[in-house]
């Protein structure tokens, strides 16, 4: 896909939603419920996304600091 089509693609995908921005008002309470899932659910992937990336920027990877192994020597069977 060349830089041009994703840039058009972009565009009637953002003239979609103001379209539904703009008939929200007039819109039934069904259609404002799942348009309003939707929507959270878009900017939880957003925030996420930022969280991730921010946690792979800066190495916080939640992993416990590395302690020592301690060898264990089988035990003699008498």
């Amino acid at each position: 896909m060349s830089s041009e089509s994703f840039l058009k693609e972009v565009q009637a995908i953002g003239e979609k939603f103001l379209l539904k921005l703009q008939k929200l008002p007039k819109a039934e309470p069904v259609e404002i419920v799942s348009f309003s899932v939707v929507l959270l659910f878009i900017v939880t992937v957003l925030v996420l996304m930022v969280i991730a990336c921010s946690c792979c920027c800066c190495g916080c990877d939640g992993r416990p600091e590395p302690r020592r192994k301690s060898q264990v020597s089988p035990a003699a069977h008498s």
